[in-house]
């Protein structure tokens, strides 16, 4: 977060969800491309802000389509505690309370279009 500048912003957010991929959710970026989106702050910021949804989402509300603050849609399906962003990353934890968010753990980095 420091390295795309959003530290402020999330830390200043009233409230908001956070889809946060676990460690190993990154391994599956082969290096090459990791590298090139770490060394390019604009595509950071963006992949980042996907990541983040206005509003503490509660399990029974998350299914559906969410707008990101990089200001496309993600959308959740599923339900009881299966659930997947964009069709394709898990839910692994959820509904982890902060000062002002609400946190997913996703199995996945997820890639706005």
């Amino acid at each position: 977060m420091q390295q795309a500048g959003l530290v402020d912003t999330l830390n200043n957010a009233e409230a908001v969800t956070v889809f946060a991929p676990v460690n190993d959710a990154f391994a599956k970026i082969p290096k090459g491309d990791l590298d090139k989106v770490l060394a390019d702050q604009d595509m950071l910021k963006k992949i980042l802000t996907y990541h983040v949804v206005a509003g503490k989402i509660a399990p029974g509300q998350l299914a559906g389509m969410h707008k990101t603050l990089e200001g496309q849609d993600l959308t959740v399906s599923g339900s009881g505690s299966d659930f997947k962003v964009n069709g394709t990353s898990a839910i692994v934890c959820g509904n982890i309370p902060t000062r002002n968010a609400t946190v997913y753990l996703v199995d996945s980095v997820l890639m706005p279009s």
